[in-house]
């Protein structure tokens, strides 16, 4: 073999050991606080930008229920098919399934339904994102609901990397409101920090489970400092060696298998649950949250 053919062959096999993550973003088309002078639309935009130059898939769930609180947000879901970016069901309200019946959390999917086949046409739209992650407080409810996925032909959006995005967005909304470079500084490394942290504990549990890296899928939303902050993470994760991938392609590994089937007996979706359920220890997590709470207050 010629050393060009070695050195490809080298290349190929590093390509395909390259940890990736699936990138998808929740409670579109307005999730948290806007600061002042920002748009949704400039949200989006910039998300989808940012995205673009990684070559990272966009993965969106939406909430319909936005488009009538927020009338105009719309214009996000248009400009994220324009882009060629994906969008499935985060339920019409966002509910939490332990407040419901299985009857009415199912119809909170189902009121979502006519949005997504008009802005998804013939491509498959068929993703659920459990709002809050949760599957219900019963066996029985969590069986209930997983039927009905399972026989209109859904698909669960697992989750095995998030570091808590979310929470970041109101704070930095008070932080422009009150001109607060320092406390959005702050909040800037905090969230850089965050996001290393988890991906290095993600890693380090999927090695403890399967000796190597399951490909990962990462939680974000479609809020102002995800925006704000997006070059920079996708940069984050460049830095660390991830490549990014599809929602698809990331739960065609064996973890996700009772996600993509959910008529099959559920077993562990998240790598802390997989662990516990072998009885291994799980790292603490080590992002501070609750101290956001207080920033710029």
């Amino acid at each position: 073999m010629s050393v060009a053919c070695l050195a490809l062959t080298a290349t190929t096999a590093h390509a395909a050991n390259k940890p990736v993550i699936a990138f998808t973003w929740d409670d579109l088309p307005a999730h948290a606080a806007l600061p002042p002078g920002v748009t949704r639309a400039q949200i989006a935009t910039d998300l989808l930008k940012a995205s673009a130059a990684a070559k990272a898939p966009a993965f969106g769930f939406i909430n319909g229920v936005h488009t009538q609180r927020e009338p105009g947000s719309d214009v996000v879901l248009r400009l994220w098919r324009e882009a060629g970016q994906p969008l499935g069901n985060h339920t019409w309200s966002h509910p939490n399934i332990i407040d419901l019946t299985p009857e009415q959390f199912t119809a909170e999917i189902a009121q979502n339904e006519p949005m997504l086949k008009d802005l998804m046409g013939d491509k498959d739209w068929r993703w659920l994102r459990y709002p809050f992650l949760s599957e219900g407080d019963t066996p029985e409810k969590r069986l209930a609901v997983r039927g009905w996925l399972a026989a209109n032909h859904y698909r669960i959006a697992s989750v095995t990397m998030s570091f808590g995005d979310y929470a970041f967005n109101d704070p930095y909304a008070r932080c422009v409101a009150k001109g607060d470079e320092a406390a959005i500084a702050d909040l800037e490394k905090r969230f850089l920090d965050g996001a290393a942290a988890v991906a290095d504990r993600s890693r380090a549990m999927s090695k403890t489970l399967y000796g190597k890296d399951i490909p990962y899928v990462l939680l974000m939303h479609g809020g102002a400092f995800d925006a704000r902050m997006a070059p920079r993470l996708f940069k984050l994760y460049q830095d660390k060696g991830f490549g990014f991938t599809t929602l698809d392609k990331a739960e065609k590994h064996p973890f996700y298998k009772t996600d993509v089937n959910p008529g099959l007996a559920p077993e562990p979706t998240t790598l802390e649950d997989a662990l516990k359920a072998k009885g291994l220890p799980v790292s603490p997590f080590p992002v501070d949250l609750k101290a956001l709470e207080s920033i710029c207050r």
